[in-house]
């Protein structure tokens, strides 16, 4: 299911290459880390096949990304690569999977807002995904916290292994921060890693949460609209500091379990 990529242009960095060994950037690496350890841990990803991205600090036209044929619960912060719009990699060893540069590198350059880019096969997400309407009915006070924030991409092509794919997806994403992939999986973008994590984690288990209330037979009853509205602008308040403390939270699981994630 997953290919490794190659670019057309496979030239390496010049000389000018850029300075990538700030606390910055590494601490950028540590936290996307934790998340795929943390990610693997709940089952939010699906073999090799899913891909977490964040632009480079300081820089606008690079990103990290995991490298093509490893496991979540295997990746480290010095394995990540870091990538250019093109498809080199500028540090690192390996090469993205060829669907995540397609689908990161396309939205990165064209959503600038989007410094962080979340891709599951996530199965309660997922399997929303596959069904006819609206993914996520807003019934359970945690589907409020992305009330007025979704979107669904309805026209499923096959594999992203192209330009113009990706820039489809990135094109039908328009002003969302979650986006529901038909047939495929979802997409959860945010200005930083612990916000972009904030979503993952709260979306699958609101999704999670629909499935089972669907399972009873019985009908599933949304929250009046103007409520749901006064309550996700309730959540969004503190939504910055509660997302940077989960953060945290699960960096300190895993500094006690599996530190090997910071190396």
């Amino acid at each position: 299911m997953a290919h490794a990529f190659t670019p057309a242009n496979s030239s390496k960095p010049g000389p000018n290459q850029p300075e990538l060994n700030s606390e910055a950037i590494w601490q950028a690496r540590v936290n996307l880390a934790a998340c795929f350890r943390m990610a693997a841990r709940y089952g939010l990803e699906e073999g090799i096949c899913n891909h977490f991205s964040a632009l480079v600090p300081g820089y606008d036209d690079l990103f990290i990304v995991n490298p093509y044929g490893y496991a979540f619960r295997e990746l480290t912060a010095s394995q990540l690569l870091v990538c250019d719009f093109d498809g080199n990699v500028i540090a690192g060893d390996g090469r993205p999977e060829a669907t995540a540069f397609y689908i990161h590198a396309r939205i990165h350059k064209a959503l600038p807002r989007a410094k962080v880019a979340f891709h599951t096969h996530m199965p309660y997400a997922t399997a929303l995904s596959m069904t006819e309407g609206q993914p996520l009915i807003f019934a359970g006070q945690t589907a409020l916290k992305f009330y007025g924030r979704t979107a669904v991409d309805e026209n499923y092509n096959g594999l992203a292994l192209n330009n113009s794919e990706g820039d489809r997806i990135a094109a039908a994403i328009g002003d969302a921060d979650i986006v529901f992939m038909k047939h495929h999986g979802v997409m959860v973008l945010a200005p930083t890693i612990a916000e972009a994590w904030d979503d993952l984690y709260y979306l699958e288990r609101a999704c999670q949460v629909q499935c089972l209330a669907l399972s009873t037979g019985r009908t599933v009853v949304p929250v009046a609209p103007e409520i749901a509205e006064a309550t996700y602008r309730q959540m969004r308040d503190g939504d910055t500091e509660s997302a940077r403390l989960h953060l945290e939270a699960i960096k300190r699981t895993l500094d006690a379990e599996e530190p090997a994630y910071r190396s």
